[in-house]
């Protein structure tokens, strides 16, 4: 009997791209990175008014790469922002979109891909969210902080999370759900998470001022003086969110945000620039013991990811040490689109069951 194939459309959507990719079953058949100027992005108030101008640049995708909406079998997006829910593959639904939109739940311009994936599916096929933002999978220690008021929050690169765990346990023949791992995700924040048996059980917060500080985010700052500077009437509270958030880590130290510039300022004999960078894999190494902490020193290995992953600089330096901790596997870039494929035609050939918020 011949097998079925499915076709599949996955979108990811970022502050000034769109990612997409067309899949036969788990086999990327074409994609692309469409770069949306800040020009064309000015005319647009939020990010929900660019729903049409986002759809429109998906159909001229799939014009160039002779595919029909209608050919597809499936949609499959990251993003929605909803209620805190486990990972794994969930049905877009007008529930998932109206939490969404609500905003309650935090925001990304990557809310629009389950939109625009719902509209494309139009009822006549399934629409799915895989692995989105909110997940929460933290145990009740690792929410509290010292304050009440306060408590700590599942926010980190989820889809890229779990696609390199579900990679590294694949490639080593095993179940992820049978792993302690421990996932650093280097990019414009730094995720270090701590995943149990098929769950992220900690981690700090890369995406709003936790832990180390990355290529634009300050990391965890001394309250103390993180008080005093919010107080000292220099800036307003606009101001300070983009110091933690955009401003901050080697942006603030350096200009830059490139860590490809950063190598060159250093093999220039910048002093200065190899120290901020040292200082920031410093920083990452000391979160990966304290993660390793959480797993109790069982840790099967620990996985490299996001764009920095693709420096020798910065690998070596975590390999020196962590090292001691498990082995260090390098995963370069994302593998995000790969992992939103491989996901809807798992829900498709019913391997994974399909929730629903």
């Amino acid at each position: 009997m011949e097998k079925k194939v499915y076709r599949i459309l996955a979108l990811n959507f970022g502050s000034t791209s769109s990612k997409l990719a067309c899949f036969e079953n788990d086999v990327c058949r074409a994609a692309s990175t469409l770069s949306h100027p800040a020009k064309e992005l000015e005319q647009f108030p939020t990010f929900w008014a660019q729903e049409e101008y986002r759809l429109n640049a998906v159909a001229g995708f799939l014009q160039q790469n002779g595919i029909r909406p209608s050919d597809m079998d499936a949609f499959v997006a990251w993003g929605g922002h909803t209620q805190p829910v486990t990972g794994g593959v969930y049905r877009i639904t007008p529930k998932l979109l109206e939490q969404s939109a609500s905003e309650k739940y935090g925001h990304h311009p990557g809310d629009l891909a389950p939109r625009v994936a719902w509209r494309l599916a139009g009822g006549r096929v399934p629409a799915f969210s895989v692995d989105p933002p909110t997940i929460d999978e933290f145990s009740p220690l690792a929410r509290y902080t010292g304050l009440p008021e306060i408590t700590r929050k599942s926010r980190m690169q989820t889809l890229n999370q779990k696609a390199t765990a579900r990679r590294f346990a694949q490639d080593t023949g095993r179940a992820y759900e049978e792993l302690n791992l421990i996932v650093i995700h280097m990019g414009g924040g730094i995720s270090v998470v701590a995943h149990r048996h098929g769950k992220m059980v900690d981690a700090n917060n890369g995406l709003d001022g936790d832990g180390p500080f990355a290529s634009n985010r300050s990391g965890t700052l001394p309250a103390g003086d993180l008080i005093d500077m919010c107080y000292s009437g220099r800036y307003t509270h606009a101001e300070m969110r983009r110091r933690v958030t955009g401003e901050g880590g080697l942006k603030a130290h350096l200009g830059e945000t490139d860590l490809r510039e950063v190598e060159k300022r250093i093999a220039a004999g910048d002093a200065r620039a190899k120290e901020v960078c040292d200082a920031m894999l410093y920083q990452v190494a000391k979160e990966a013991g304290a993660m390793a902490a959480v797993l109790c020193g069982h840790v099967d290995a620990i996985l490299l990811t996001g764009g920095m992953a693709h420096s020798e600089y910065a690998a070596a330096a975590l390999r020196r040490q962590v090292g001691f901790l498990a082995p260090v596997k390098v995963y370069p870039g994302e593998l995000e689109m790969q992992a939103l494929g491989q996901a809807a035609c798992r829900a498709l050939l019913g391997l994974e069951p399909v929730k629903e918020l």
